[in-house]
């Protein structure tokens, strides 16, 4: 048995790397294909209000999902702590795959009336919890299978699965956007992804029964560990790096859900392109993510998290509102995908090095929930809910550049997490005083 204070083999880091990204990614399909899917569940599941309140509707759903973030977090993640990485990542695989049956065999509103919206709710607030604990348990287990030198190219293999899950989503539904007939799609074709999406518990639990546990507490150890909660432990101990790393997500997740999922339905709905380009579009910000995020990852082990994420954040504010301007003067296809793809790479450029960052601020006993509890409750707060906020801010002012000015806001206010946050990049995160508690 391999002493769990030595970093693991090459070859055991590949397999993590190769299991966490596949069942990651499985998971974010199915938890985003609801986003693409957003005009054609807003007509069958909301047909007595406007097409505006329908999008509204349908947005605000897809935004209920993130309520659950902060709870799942919270409980996946304290679960991880005491009972291991892999049994947690058990976990969020079965309740994202029961999210995924009940959208797909839920009956629209016309057979059953107001239930069916309500059982949709219920199926993204099961998801939203699993998803919640997903993301503190899996890029828990890529840190702790690093080594000081190497922990931004770890870590960079969870957003670089987000994006693989957004490029299948997107892949899947824009495939069956152009095979179907609008009136197919309508009726039966939108249900696919999710029954799709149901194969992931056999899947997962096939390509995550093999991966090595990084949580190694002795009998003896835990035997005298006192019983005081892991969440209690973070907010207490650690409550002040907990707010600055809530303050430091915003921007990467805001950017997130618009570049990657709103700017599908804007491109439809504002600008007039076609299902099928806007789809392309959102595969090409996945395809980016998947592809890039890796080579950000090495970069920050390189030159450090705190100065990528500040320069790339500084560039991101400054392109923001020229792209959006840009892209209404001249709504086309080829626009689109240029916009798309620059805005993709200040968004991998942010991100990578900012969730690397978060598992790096706490100790091993409490570092799934703490990485769970700040990803959680900033997702849920600033991301999740951006494609509202963004279709309620066009709808109010009236300006198609609404969401840009919210965008360039968020990503400025999120700066302010770096002043109170440590670099931990090349240290060692597991030595005696490397998590201090802040006073």
């Amino acid at each position: 048995m391999r002493n769990p204070d030595t970093p693991p083999p090459a070859a055991s880091r590949r397999r993590t790397i190769v299991a966490t990204t596949i069942g990651n990614g499985l998971e974010f399909f199915d938890f985003t294909v609801y986003g693409f899917l957003a005009l054609v569940i807003g007509k069958l599941f909301f047909p007595t209000f406007t097409s505006y309140g329908q999008l509204l509707l349908t947005v605000a759903s897809f935004g209920v999902g993130f309520i659950m973030r902060p709870l799942g977090g919270i409980v996946i993640g304290a679960y991880a702590d005491r009972a291991g990485r892999k049994k947690a990542m058990t976990l969020t695989i079965f309740l994202m795959a029961l999210g995924c049956a009940l959208i797909a065999f839920t009956p629209t509103y016309a057979a059953i009336g107001v239930a069916a919206p309500i059982v949709i709710v219920v199926a993204r607030l099961i998801q939203g919890f699993s998803a919640g604990g997903e993301v503190g348990a899996s890029t828990t287990l890529l840190v702790e299978h690093a080594t000081p030198a190497n922990r931004g190219y770890m870590a960079s293999w969870q957003f670089a699965s987000q994006g693989l899950g957004v490029l299948m989503g997107a892949v899947v539904v824009g495939g069956l956007t152009l095979a179907l007939t609008p009136e197919a799609m309508q009726d039966w074709g939108w249900r696919l992804p999710f029954v799709i999406g149901m194969l992931i518990a056999p899947v997962g639990m096939y390509i995550r029964r093999h991966l090595e546990e990084s949580l190694h507490v002795a009998p003896q150890t835990a035997a005298r560990a006192p019983r005081e909660s892991s969440l209690k432990v973070v907010c207490t101990q650690h409550g002040r790096t907990v707010l600055a790393a809530i303050l430091l997500l915003v921007g990467g997740t805001t950017a997130a859900y618009v570049v990657t999922f709103y700017m599908a339905t804007y491109a439809v709905r504002e600008l007039g392109l076609a299902p099928s380009v806007a789809l392309l579009g959102a595969g090409l910000t996945g395809l980016i993510s998947f592809v890039l995020a890796p080579f950000v990852g090495r970069l920050s082990d390189v030159v450090g998290r705190k100065p990528l994420i500040l320069w790339s954040r500084i560039a991101m504010a400054i392109v923001i509102y020229p792209c959006f301007l840009w892209l209404n003067a001249s709504p086309t296809p080829a626009v689109l995908f240029t916009v798309l793809g620059l805005l993709s790479v200040g968004l991998v450029a942010q991100t990578v090095p900012g969730i690397t960052m978060l598992p790096e601020m706490f100790p091993k006993a409490v570092r799934a929930s703490g990485m769970s509890l700040v990803y959680s409750v900033g997702v849920a707060l600033f991301g999740g809910f951006a494609p509202f906020i963004s279709t309620w801010l066009l709808n109010a002012t009236g300006s198609k550049l609404a969401p840009a000015w919210y965008l360039v806001a968020m990503t400025v206010v999120s700066l302010l997490g770096l002043l109170w946050l440590r670099d931990h990049t090349g240290r060692d995160i597991d030595a005696a005083g490397a998590h201090a508690p802040a006073r």
